[in-house]
């Protein structure tokens, strides 16, 4: 029997398009959090943001604060035994407990709406499954699997399924939503 290598797929996509607005290409070890940042950074480049959903792995003052940076709410749930004060790493100067102030006023009013408004909380947060059918879409289009031997290629050929579905997205949203496409002008030399 074989041993498989794979790589693992970070992405963020819109809820009504189902397009993808940034995506990370990991190895199938990696821990789904640090690339949350980079993920919502890339999007806001971009896109106007109004919420922002993810699972539980996601969850941290940080995170909770990136969404709030772009003028986004985060709806990432709580795990059971989170607490109304995150756990803080060591404060050494004026400006670092500052920002860790801020974060910990943004952990406690996200923990008291998650508490307290749970039905409102999870009714946005829910929106997250678009990501799953995303997913599932690229899957369903494009293969569940990647073919490449070599990491480069596996990157590579998950970029392409990834690109290939916004370009299926985009001609799906054209006829649907009525978007009208502005293509550049070519250029002619005489």
């Amino acid at each position: 029997m074989t041993k498989r290598d794979w790589v693992k797929v970070h992405l963020i996509c819109g809820v009504q398009t189902n397009i993808v607005t940034a995506v990370e290409i990991s190895d199938r070890f990696a821990n789904d959090s640090p690339f949350f940042k980079g993920l919502v950074e890339t999007t806001g480049k971009k896109f106007t943001m109004k919420e922002v959903s993810a699972d539980k792995a996601y969850l941290s003052a940080n995170n909770l604060q990136t969404v709030a940076d772009r003028d986004a709410i985060p709806f990432i749930p709580f795990k059971v035994n989170s607490s109304s004060k995150p756990v803080q790493g060591k404060q050494r100067t004026i400006d670092q407990r500052n920002k860790e102030k801020k974060k910990t006023e943004l952990w406690k009013r996200m923990f008291h709406y998650y508490q307290f408004n749970q039905e409102s909380f999870l009714k946005a947060y829910h929106k997250r499954s678009n990501v799953e059918t995303t997913f599932s879409m690229i899957k369903a289009k494009f293969g569940d699997s990647l073919r490449s031997k070599t990491k480069t290629a596996q990157i590579n050929e998950a970029l392409c399924k990834v690109l290939c579905h916004n370009i299926c997205c985009l001609i799906q949203s054209i006829f649907e939503l009525g978007i009208e496409p502005a293509f550049w002008a070519s250029e002619t030399t005489d």
